[in-house]
C-alpha cells in the first residue's frame, strides 16, 4: 500500500552536511508519524529522528543538535537535514512511515562520512 523512496545520500567529509529526502506513495501522509532510522555496518538499526503528525520531533541523543527532521505533507515527503557530520554517522538511512498494524520502510540511502 505504502511505498517509500529515499534519496540524498552520498559521500561527504566530516563536518559537511547532507539533506535526505523520502517520498511516499499511497498514504494519507498527514495523519501518520514519520521518521528516519539508520543501520551502520555490523550494528542494529537505530532511531535517528521521528516526527509526529502534528509536527513534534524527537531525536536520538547521538544526533541531537546536529539534525533536523521536517515534513511536507503537500508533497508527501519527509526530510532529514544533517549537519556537522561525523564518521560515526556512516550508515544506511531508512525512511519510516507509521502504519496501523504494519509499519513501512524504505530501502535505504547510504551515507558515508570520511574523516
Amino acid at each position: 500500500q505504502v511505498q517509500l523512496v529515499e534519496s540524498g545520500g552520498g559521500l561527504v567529509q566530516a563536518g559537511e552536511s547532507l539533506r535526505l529526502s523520502c517520498a511516499a506513495r499511497g498514504s494519507v501522509f498527514s495523519i501518520n508519524a514519520l521518521g528516519w532510522y539508520r543501520q551502520a555496518p555490523g550494528k542494529e538499526r537505530e532511531l535517528v529522528a521521528t516526527i509526529s503528525a502534528s509536527g513534534r520531533p524527537n531525536y536520538a541523543e547521538s544526533v541531537k543538535g546536529r539534525v533536523t527532521i521536517s515534513r511536507d505533507n503537500a508533497m508527501n515527503r519527509v526530510y532529514l537535514q544533517m549537519n556537522s557530520l561525523k564518521p560515526e554517522d556512516t550508515a544506511v538511512y531508512y525512511c519510516y512511515h507509521e502504519g496501523y498494524g504494519v509499519d513501512y520502510w524504505g530501502k535505504g540511502t547510504l551515507v558515508i562520512v570520511s574523516s
